[in-house]
């Protein structure tokens, strides 16, 4: 098995590493190029998309091995939501598409997946009583699921900072995989892992392409698949340190924008990555950072996930707590000031 996995995946970051080449030459065949503009990071043009290539490729890997399985019948219904995200993301990088139509196609594919088994249906168990959800298992799915997947979208802000991230969530879900010798769950990681580490090759300081929506919505609408799926296993609370960079960025710009009476879905440079950006102008280096926080909250996420989940919220509200007294973009402005 180790064999097997280790040259199939050597396989996938070949075939992805060649094709991220040929897609790079002619992205501005395909105006996916991307412009820089007062809230980008980069300075020049850049080829944007790749997630077209990575998503294609685990599709195929996905829809063959869902084919020619014994239970070919079991994700029928994932697989065609995974077909959805990644078209959703294709046509946006392509022609754009508004954020309502986004969430329609998102919400559509998590409904699918419901539909396949993939739901949460319960939060845990609270002071010997467990917290059922019963007939919101399905709204709250939707919100987990169309939530995650925005959080790593807009985590996607630096040179080889989402895709690293991923790469560290997707090496938490491989233990737990490995721990109950799930094949789910440490298949689709490794397979992942090889084909982000072939998009990091690229996409690394200083980066010759992006992965576009195309990426991260695919992304993080199948991480946040495979982390509902390891819930057999783990205690929901759990995943809040597993996706913590994404979900702490999200929570705490959430709640900046609604102090201040804004709109909860615009866009400004209060993520995380910019205010870390004021402090230190240097990008590696804010990588990096988040990277080793990502990594820590990961191994975290190891040592608590058959814990009380009483005793995780209160750790993750505290967390959250810490970060936000710790990047607050006032800081920043009298530092600059």
């Amino acid at each position: 098995m180790i064999t097997s996995l280790f040259f199939m995946s050597l396989l996938l970051f070949s075939v992805t590493f060649i094709f991220l080449k040929i897609f790079i030459k002619n992205a501005k065949k395909y105006n996916l190029i991307d412009i820089p503009n007062e809230r980008s990071s980069h300075k020049v043009p850049v080829a944007r998309g790749a997630g077209i290539v990575f998503g294609f490729i685990f599709l195929i890997v996905a829809f063959l091995a869902n084919y020619f399985s014994t239970d070919s019948n079991t994700y029928n219904y994932v697989l065609i939501s995974l077909l959805i995200v990644f078209l959703t993301g294709l046509y946006d990088d392509l022609k754009d598409i508004s954020s309502k139509a986004k969430f329609f196609f998102l919400i559509l594919a998590t409904l699918l997946a419901f539909n396949d088994g993939i739901s949460i249906d319960s939060l845990g168990i609270y002071f010997g009583y467990e917290l059922e959800l019963g007939y919101l298992a399905l709204p709250f799915t939707i919100f987990a699921v169309v939530g995650f997947t925005n959080a790593l979208n807009l985590a996607d802000g630096l040179d080889g900072l989402a895709g690293s991230i991923s790469i560290v969530m997707l090496s938490g879900l491989l233990y737990i995989g490995i721990q109950q010798e799930d094949s789910t769950l440490i298949y689709i990681p490794i397979f992942l892992i090889s084909l982000l580490l072939s998009f990091l090759w690229f996409n690394w300081y200083p980066a010759k392409v992006f992965m576009g929506d195309s990426g991260s919505l695919f992304l993080g609408f199948i991480i946040a698949l495979l982390c509902i799926y390891s819930l057999k296993y783990i205690n929901p609370s759990s995943i809040l340190f597993l996706a913590a960079i994404p979900m702490l960025d999200t929570l705490m710009v959430m709640k900046r924008r609604r102090q201040r009476g804004q709109s909860l879905f615009i866009a400004d440079k209060n993520h995380l990555h910019h205010i870390l950006l004021g402090f230190k102008k240097d990008k590696q280096f804010t990588v990096y950072l988040l990277i080793k926080l990502q990594i820590l909250f990961t191994l975290i996420f190891v040592q608590v996930y058959d814990n009380s989940d009483f005793i995780n919220l209160i750790l993750f509200a505290l967390l959250f707590v810490i970060f936000f007294d710790l990047f607050d973009p006032r800081m920043v402005y009298r530092k600059n000031k």
